[in-house]
């Protein structure tokens, strides 16, 4: 499982990071993305998907998490 960066862009919008990989895209969606629940399967804007394990609270951002990439349907 990759380690990935997350941060917020200037308009919130969140960046997801792989630097072996160097791919840097936009979260699309979260699945679970409120104060108590946070993570789950994350839609990239380039239709790739990963999965984080739900963290409850949710993580301060910027922060390094471990991401597993799901299978392409």
């Amino acid at each position: 499982m990759p380690s990935v960066m997350l941060r917020k862009r200037e308009d919130g919008k969140l960046l997801f990071y792989i630097a072996k990989k160097d791919l840097e895209e936009t979260i699309e969606s979260l699945e679970f993305d409120t104060a108590d629940k946070w993570g789950g399967e994350v839609l990239l804007g380039d239709g790739s998907k990963y999965y984080f394990e739900p963290l409850s609270p949710a993580p301060k951002i910027p922060t390094t998490l471990q991401a597993k990439r799901l299978a392409e349907e």
